[in-house]
């Protein structure tokens, strides 16, 4: 019989985890603005090690304030690390008292660090036959490692033993504390050898085998880097002591203390509650033997106020004790018989591994799929490092599955299914059945919860840490496509990426229904666009490489003469680019204002200052002029040509579903939505892009949209009656704020009342008003009065706006897309009034995407039906559409595309919708 085998002690870090989460995690708060994301992801982390080691007691230990023993050694100990950020003091009181209420033994010891807790307890545990698990994600922790302790990091799913350290550091552990000596640490503050890297130091011990020895030998070193390391020869030993974990801590405790308490549920509810993870609380319910309350139910969760709903994705679901089986298909019989389960299942989750992130380019490398939670498979394609084992033959796997995932009947789920659909095209299968999509349920449920990312959510809505894709392909320059991945580290990382899909999705896609009318902006707006943004993502856009290489030159000799104008001005030359010499010539030489400072103290040179600047200063409006045409000429000019595809001759940027919180689209490589179009050198750039033979471009976009929206949604009659007959509505306003008849408005006028008009849809102040319009504050305030008293039903909407966010905590667009305020009832009176700001706009601007989104997908229908050979979208820009027209249906062509867009949404003044035709973008325009 056996011996039963001791469970381990796990020493959790707690430090490194708080820091961690922190910068993991997007800026959280609850509907009081208290900042959440740290709490979340430390006690999240903790959670998922009471699951995965249940009979294991679990310390989490924490640095205590003040200086250590390392202060004695170094004065500038940790000399140079800036202060905890405010967000993140203010979550480490609640993030000890959930884990006190967890039963958990919090160890902070004064004047001792938490490595040298760890290190301590570590070690007894050795000397009494214990195995140690440290959970950790800081490097140095590495020299803790033995045959009895391993490092984890639950942040990455992966464990480091001997073996481990070896392979990571290509040292061992017992090398780690003299390769960190060597290296030093600018965060701690440890001198280490100027200018000896990782490289270098892990060369040195290879060769040394200490640093001792190295130390000896220091004159056989050559170069400059022999003379840094003789140099550092007297403060080496320092920076080895300071890198040392301490192993002999006095400790008024043993591992045989670190046995659980019970839980302290009625605590552990409380602290939950106030931080609002309902689902915990929901959890916590179900153990009592009561119901779970219901989502966004105010009444159900005792709450006596709107403010106090949850937000949907405001808390991860428990992590459930799925038990996992994942397998690695290589053998014909086992694909087709997942094909045969795949085809049989009302539902699936899919994705698909690939050499690149570059759509157009990549090939498929794998694929992976789920059909029950828990449950995934990864099929091998195209792993071919060296000796990679024999996988199933891609061309003959992708014709099988072809039919399957082509065909609309069966229905898939995807992680942003967008890129899927787009690899899957270079392979001659276009993918059909997008029944479900994770990244646009969690964007829809809560454009601002979360980032939108497998990781992220995985960790929000289920409370699991996930494999990293840096954690098998390591980072930067070297860093491994997935073909050169091994298949034992590939195969759980993807079939985890199907599994975490559809277990994503059965958590998400029940909120969306729960949820006010989030569900039809989901079907109906959301995840209908993603085939229409496939397609005109491989179409892409032509463009002329010529027209922009002269453009090109043309901005290189302008940025020659303003830098010698600038040049002159300084009495000096100097560099445009470098804030250091700008500061001495605008504020020491030529006794500028200073307006405002950066933190460290010096006079700010950013944009915004020099912007301020130049109403009064030469020198800092030509800079800005170089500054603007520097970054055309590196953004567009430059950097177009190089982006054409060398198979379609075009350029392919990629638009983002879920990147604003707002609902609007955006696009990069190349951003689409930031050429601008005020300025002659932006118009340039649009000339680049040109209608390909016999065909013309012709772009129709919403004229006004968000003040038309705005008319709506405030029901103001003089907005509604001004559109309804057709006024220029800047003219208007201007008859109206300065008094005097729409025929004697002058130039000036309309656009002191364009900047109003749009300046108070985007919660312009009057201050803002008045350096808009170069008046005095209390004149803008006047027009800002006036304006209001015409227009009455806009101060009444925004008013009411106002108090709805501050009550509801978000804000909806016509069609019901929310938009949450986490900030609306924050302390910081700014935070505060910067979201009342948003709450104003969003509506607007989110109704104004949401329409151009359900015109995007009208429009591709009624092209690929009626005109699937004469016309063609080709890009989307803020409120505009732009399409390929073969010339012969040019006007039929445009007659209908203003009359769809214009029926896109039912307003109660008209969608004006204006196209035009040319041989490019800017005469289309």
């Amino acid at each position: 019989m056996s011996q039963q085998k001791t469970p381990p002690v796990v020493l959790v870090d707690g430090s490194s985890y708080l820091f961690r989460a922190y910068h993991a995690l997007p800026p959280l708060t609850n509907s009081k603005g208290h900042p959440t994301g740290a709490i979340k992801g430390v006690i999240s982390m903790i959670r998922r090690l009471e699951h995965d080691f249940p009979d294991s007691p679990i310390a989490v230990v924490f640095d205590a304030k003040g200086k250590t023993f390392r202060h004695e050694l170094y004065e500038e100990y940790k000399a140079h690390r800036p202060p905890m950020p405010d967000d993140l003091a203010s979550q480490i009181k609640p993030i000890h008292q959930i884990i006190e209420a967890m039963g958990l033994p919090l160890l902070i010891e004064p004047n001792v660090e938490a490595d040298d807790v760890i290190g301590t307890l570590a070690d007894e545990a050795t000397d009494k036959g214990v195995g140690a698990v440290i959970s950790t994600g800081d490097k140095d922790m590495a020299q803790l490692v033995s045959d009895h302790v391993t490092l984890i990091n639950t942040m990455t799913s992966t464990a480091m033993g001997r073996e481990g350290v070896i392979e990571k550091f290509g040292i061992a552990p017992e090398q780690i504390v003299d390769y960190l000596a060597l290296v030093g640490d600018p965060v701690d503050n440890i001198p280490g050898v100027p200018k000896c890297g990782p490289k270098t130091a892990v060369k040195w011990l290879q060769a040394y085998g200490d640093l001792d020895n190295l130390m000896a030998h220091a004159d056989e070193i050559k170069g400059k880097i022999g003379e840094n390391l003789r140099a550092a020869l007297d403060t080496l030993p320092l920076s080895r002591e300071l890198a040392t974990i301490r192993m002999d801590v006095k400790l008024e405790f043993g591992i045989e203390e670190l046995d659980p308490r019970p839980r302290d549920k009625a605590r552990l509810k409380e602290l939950f509650g106030e931080f609002e993870f309902r689902n915990w609380v929901a959890e916590l319910d179900e153990q009592n033997g009561s119901a779970a309350p219901a989502m966004n139910s105010p009444e159900k969760n005792g709450a006596n106020t709107a403010t106090e709903a949850p937000l949907p994705g405001a808390e991860p679901v428990p992590a459930s004790a799925v038990t996992r089986t994942y397998t690695m298909v290589t053998r014909q019989d086992e694909l087709d018989e997942w094909v045969r389960r795949l085809e049989a299942a009302d539902l699936f989750a899919f994705d698909t591994e690939t050499t690149s992130l570059n759509y157009m380019n990549a090939e498929i490398v794998g694929l992976s799929f789920a059909i029950e939670p828990g449950e995934a498979a990864y099929v091998p394609l195209g792993h071919d490092y060296m000796g990679a084992p024999e996988q199933l033959d891609r061309d003959t796997v992708l014709a099988q599955l072809k039919p399957l995932l082509e065909s609309p009947a069966h229905a898939k789920v995807g992680q942003n299914l967008k890129y899927d659909k787009n690899v899957l095209a270079n392979h001659d299968i276009h993918l059909d059945g997008i029944a479900e999509d994770t990244m646009l349920e969690s964007y829809v449920l809560n454009s601002v919860a979360s980032r939108h990312d497998m990781t992220s959510l995985a960790l929000q809505y289920l409370g699991e840490p996930t494999i990293t894709f840096e954690s098998i392909a390591g980072k930067g320059v070297k860093q491994l496509t997935f073909n050169q991945i091994t298949l034992e580290q590939a195969a759980p990382y993807a079939a985890e990426d199907a599994d975490i899909t559809l277990r994503l999705h059965h958590v998400l896609r029940p909120r969306l229904a729960e949820t006010g009318r989030l569900r039809e902006v989901y079907e109906n707006i959301d995840l209908p666009l993603v085939p229409v943004l496939s397609r005109m993502e491989r179409r892409g856009a032509l463009i002329s490489a010529s027209t922009l290489k002269q453009h090109s030159q043309e901005l290189a000799e302008r940025m020659a003469e303003l830098e010698k104008e600038a040049h002159e001005q300084a009495g000096e030359v100097f560099n445009l680019g470098s804030p250091k010499q700008l500061q001495v010539i605008f504020y020491d030489k030529l006794g500028l204002p200073v307006i405002k400072k950066t933190p460290k103290g010096a006079p700010s040179t950013a944009e915004p200052i020099l912007q301020e600047l130049a109403h009064d200063y030469p020198l800092p409006r030509v800079i800005l002029e170089h500054r603007s045409l520097s970054k055309l000429k590196s953004t567009y000019t430059d950097r177009l040509p190089e982006m054409i595809n060398h198979r379609t001759g075009r350029v392919h940027t990629s638009y983002h579903q879920a990147v604003t919180a707002t609902g609007r689209l955006s696009s990069s490589e190349p951003n689409l939505q930031n050429i601008p179009i005020r300025s002659e050198q932006g118009r340039r750039i649009r000339q680049a892009f040109v209608a390909p033979e016999g065909r013309k471009l012709v772009a129709a976009d919403y004229s006004q949209i968000e003040l038309r929206i705005m008319a709506h949604l405030s029901g103001d009659r003089g907005l509604l009656d001004a559109f309804e007959k057709g006024e220029d509505i800047h003219r208007a306003t201007a008859a109206e704020v300065f008094g005097t008849s729409v025929d004697d408005v002058s130039d000036d006028h309309r656009r002191s009342a364009k900047a109003i008009n749009f300046g108070l849809i985007y919660g312009m102040s009057a201050f803002g008003l008045a350096r808009q319009l170069g008046v005095e504050r209390k004149v803008a305030q006047e027009y800002i009065n006036r304006y209001f008293e015409r227009y009455p039903g806009v101060l009444e909407y925004m008013d009411n706006i106002r108090r709805q966010a501050h009550d509801d905590g978000y804000v909806e667009t016509l069609f019901g897309r929310r938009l949450y305020l986490p900030e609306i009832n924050a302390r910081n009176k700014q935070m505060q009034q910067a979201a009342e700001r948003t709450a104003i706009n969003a509506p607007m601007q989110g109704t104004a995407a949401d329409i151009i989104k359900l015109a995007m997908v009208t429009v591709e229908d009624w092209l690929l039906r009626d005109y699937p050979d004469d016309a063609r979208m080709v890009m989307q820009v803020h409120d505009e559409l732009i399409l390929e027209v073969r010339e012969a249906v040019m006007e039929e062509i445009r007659e209908g595309l203003t009359s769809r867009m214009s029926a896109a949404a039912s307003l109660k003044v008209p969608l004006l919708v204006e196209a035009g035709a040319g041989d490019n973008w800017d005469e289309a325009h």
